[in-house]
Formats: structure tokens, sequence, C-alpha cells
């Protein structure tokens, strides 16, 4: 007797706690490996704005999470570049009415190793390294000689294809230089080291001194090196911050994307102009973006 009341407290006490979860609504958020971090950050804080939501944040970079909400199985993707024209076009042949919303701005660092000599350097220089026959193989093709990189080889970290911050780097720097005739075509150079996320990106560049990299600001580190851009050789170059990424005097800066199927409606809305209220973009601002507008915080 006794067991059967212990079973059926404990039956009702299953049913109860899958209720509740059951009830939960549950946003499905994925994309951008630049963003993923803050967007994390985001779902954790919402936990004590709305405890009935809750956000499951997944990256992938920015072309998983638009093709996820071209199939319709997220609510909110995550994107460090717009999407492409094409993408727009498998969206609305597939019914979805993709919305964008800007939610901070980044500035897109290039990355050296400490020991690097070089402190400035040039949106042609850059699309000489990365450009295909850009030309500048070596180190001393920019007149320095890093210490510890013993043959001199520029070791040339890129992103994986799939990744916003790939596509918005080729188009900021290898399209720009193309046009100014620098390099011939828009194509990144063969042989670059190819990494899943921007955090691998710069662990990599800090070990190997013949290394370059670029990636979002916010993974920047103390034993690291940033380089000042100029957008011509002998012209002033500015460093990446979250001031020059807001006022977008930094050449490389970018805005930070959110889309969604349509305008949002009911606990995505509630969620995005949370994102936007001066608590979110609070938290964005610590992350290292710069937000979207000027918000004071503790």
């Amino acid at each position: 007797m006794r067991a059967t009341r212990h079973l059926t407290a404990v039956a009702a006490i299953i049913c109860l706690v899958s209720t509740s979860v059951s009830a939960r609504t549950v946003i499905q958020n994925k994309g951008s490996d630049t963003l993923v971090n803050v967007a994390q950050a985001w779902a954790e804080e919402y936990r004590n704005v709305d405890s009935e939501v809750a956000v499951a944040v997944s990256g992938g970079g920015s072309g998983t999470g638009i093709a996820a909400m071209i199939n319709g199985t997220v609510d909110i993707a995550n994107a460090s570049r717009k999407m492409k024209k094409k993408e727009i076009k498998r969206a609305k042949d597939a019914g979805q009415n993709p919305i964008e919303h800007v939610v901070g701005y980044d500035a897109l660092a290039v990355f050296l190793h400490n020991d690097n000599p070089i402190n400035t350097l040039s949106i042609a220089q850059l699309a000489k390294i990365y450009g295909r026959g850009g030309g500048a193989e070596n180190w001393s093709d920019l007149g320095v000689t890093v210490p510890g990189c013993k043959k001199g080889k520029i070791v040339v970290v890129s992103r994986q294809n799939n990744s916003g911050t790939y596509a918005y780097y080729q188009k900021a720097v290898l399209k720009t230089a193309a046009k100014a005739g620098v390099i011939a075509k828009s194509k990144y150079r063969m042989g670059t080291l190819d990494m899943h996320g921007s955090k691998d990106v710069v662990d990599l560049v800090e070990k190997t001194p013949c290394a370059i990299g670029y990636s979002g600001l916010a993974y920047a580190t103390d034993h690291i090196k940033m380089a000042c851009i100029a957008t011509e050789e002998g012209k002033d170059c500015v460093s990446p911050s979250v001031k020059t990424a807001s006022d977008r005097s930094y050449p490389i800066a970018r805005p930070l994307l959110m889309y969604t199927n349509g305008e949002p409606q009911g606990a995505v809305k509630a969620y995005m102009d949370w994102i936007l209220s001066d608590a979110g973009q609070c938290i964005l601002k610590k992350k290292g973006y710069a937000p979207v507008r000027d918000v004071s915080c503790n």
C-alpha cells in the first residue's frame, strides 16, 4: 500500500515538472560565432527578466544560423554579415520573410604576435597578405623581421567560409583593394589556416610568431597585439575599440545583426526589445562590443 502511494506521489511530481517545463516558451537562437558569447550572456540574464522564457543559444557561424532561419528551425538567426541576395531569395521561396535587426557594432581586429614589430597596417597591405596573388609571402615583403619567425614566412590565419567574419573581411579588405587595383580579384589566397571560431584565431596567433589573423574585438587578450589600420598607406591609422566601432571611424567596423522571420511577435518581440534596452546593450558593451546608441552602464 505504501509502495503504491509512493509511486503515485512520484508520478504526480513527474507530471507537475513535465507540465512546468512544457509551459515554458523556448526561443531558438543560432548563428554567428562572433555573437555567441554575448548571445549566451543575454540568454542567461533574461532568465531573471522572464522566468517563463528560455533562450537556447548555439553558434556554428552566420551561414549556419541563416540556413536554420531559412529552414524555419530557429526564431532568431545571429549574423555578423548581411544576408546575401540568394539567401533572401531562398528564404522567401521557403515562405520566410527575413527581417534584419542591428543589435550592436564590432571592430574586426587584425591580430599579430606580441613580438611582431609592426604596429600599423593599411588595407592594401592586408590585401597583399590575404589576397590571391597579393605578393606578400614573407614578413620581409613588408620590410620587417619578426623575432622567433625563423623562416620569415607569413602564417595567414583566416576563418571558415561559412563565417560572417570571413565574408565581411573579404568585403571590407579584399573587395576594397580589388576595386583600387591593389589585387586582381577579391579572393582569398590559397593555403590560409581556416579556424572554426574567433577564439581559435586569437589562440593560434598568440602562440605563433609568424602569424596574422582577424577576429572580433571582444576576443582580444593582453597577450596579443592589435594593428592600427589605415585606409591608405601614409594616412593616419585608427585602432580598434568600442568607441571607433560605434562611430564607424575604424575601417573594418561592422554591424552585428539578428534576423527574424517577419516582424517579431510575442515572446520573441519582448526578448528583442530587451536586447535593445539599456540593460541588454550594457551587457553587449561589457562583452567588448559597441552598443547601437549611447547607454549609461554601471
